[in-house]
């Protein structure tokens, strides 16, 4: 029997709140939730999806074995050296504080989860919507909403709401914690310096040198549009960073990106009058300026989604929402957004050509140098790919056209 094409372009699940991380060609997604007869639904821990970005297709779902994670969502996930790290996050049982390894340069296939319980060292308290810088084999964690207990309140913590009877309280952090994935310790270092950022959670983090920078988020009932950085060689702030001219409104749940060597690319979010945004902006360090990009489509908005970057400065975004979250949690997405923030290089733009019309070249196609050949082969299969993916989407619209008429 002749395979489904639907099979072979198959799509990683809509969710939004999910970890994704790139390493090699390949974008891992993992984790995350999505809403069902008004149910949150936390997908399995157990299925890592992986979007091959040579072909431009997503892999068969792949079942992981190991000290399986429980199924959460607004974990901070980070790779270093071909690991997956998933800290923190949100179940039916409340907030986490576990830490947990899956090695993605497996040579049997098989993806194995690891939860690490020989650490030296305290570990932040439960929390999700937190974010990470990674620098030196280290992570870097800051903020995010959690629960704490009264001997454990600090300067720290903006409480939001307690419960009295057990001493518990929730709010917002702007904690600073380390681990170190080659001592396997936990350290909160001293800080040097500076003013710290307001607590806050849905922010966003990017690593630019060894400057860690920070973007937006919310406390309480306020999102913020304020830029900080910290040193992470000598722990010292920046204070909230002055900007020169325009600059993105305030927002949380969005996704902050290093391109280049200088350069930061900010997409989508949450307004605080619960806009979902689909704007895109680029701050350049040497001008300390924002510029809005004009050419992004106004009717894909996202929020809670993932943005990772591209081997040739391309940035994934994958899943997220399209609506208000806080009241409306039904636009979970499962598209993969590329936003492409530097020119590609000649080859790549060769690549493509052939790809798109590798009907029309199919008799000079074969003749190519079996190295440069495997490269055309995997453009024409993301291109038909593309097609297949628009040609569906065409369908299911004309189909809900009639149904609605």
């Amino acid at each position: 029997m002749a395979a489904d094409p639907a099979d072979q372009f198959c799509v990683a699940e809509e969710r939004s709140g999910h970890c994704a991380v790139v390493d090699g060609n390949f974008l891992y997604v993992w984790g995350g939730y999505v809403s069902i007869e008004e149910n949150e639904v936390y997908l399995p821990s157990d299925e890592l999806w992986i979007y091959d970005m040579d072909s431009g297709l997503w892999q068969t779902m792949h079942l992981m074995e190991g000290e399986l994670p429980t199924s959460m969502s607004g974990s901070c996930g980070a790779s270093i050296n071909g690991k997956l790290y998933i800290f923190g996050g949100f179940d039916d049982k409340g907030y986490s504080n576990r830490l947990y390894y899956v090695n993605l340069r497996t040579k049997t296939g098989t993806y194995r989860w690891k939860k690490i319980t020989n650490f030296k060292g305290q570990p932040p308290t439960p929390r999700d919507k937190l974010s990470c810088w990674v620098y030196k084999n280290r992570l870097i964690y800051f903020g995010g909403y959690g629960c704490r207990k009264h001997n454990e309140l600090s300067d720290c913590f903006d409480v939001h709401d307690a419960f009295w009877e057990g001493q518990i309280f929730w709010g917002w952090h702007n904690d600073v914690h380390v681990f170190d994935t080659t001592t396997q310790t936990w350290s909160q270092p001293t800080i040097q310096g500076g003013d710290p950022p307001q607590p806050r959670a849905a922010h966003t983090c990017a690593v630019l040198g060894n400057k860690g920078y920070i973007f937006g988020g919310r406390v309480l009932q306020t999102r913020m549009n304020d830029l900080h950085c910290l040193n992470l060689d000598t722990w010292t702030w920046s204070g909230r960073i002055n900007i020169s001219g325009e600059k993105p409104r305030d927002r949380s749940w969005h996704t902050l990106t290093p391109i280049g060597e200088d350069r930061l690319f900010l997409f989508g979010g949450l307004s605080s009058d619960n806009v979902p945004l689909s704007d895109g902006w680029i701050h350049s360090i040497a001008t300390n300026g924002w510029k809005q990009l004009t050419h992004l489509p106004k009717s894909r908005p996202r929020l809670w989604h993932t943005a990772c970057l591209g081997q040739e400065g391309e940035v994934m975004v994958f899943g997220g929402s399209k609506d208000d979250l806080l009241f409306m949690d039904t636009g979970h997405c499962s598209d993969l957004l590329i936003f492409q923030t530097q020119p590609y290089s000649l080859l790549r733009l060769c690549l493509d050509c052939i790809g798109k019309n590798a009907a029309l070249l199919e008799n000079q196609i074969p003749c190519l140098p079996s190295k440069l050949l495997q490269e055309v082969l995997k453009k024409i299969t993301f291109w038909a790919a593309m097609t297949h993916r628009q040609e569906r989407k065409a369908e299911t619209e004309r189909q809900s056209q009639v149904h609605s008429t």
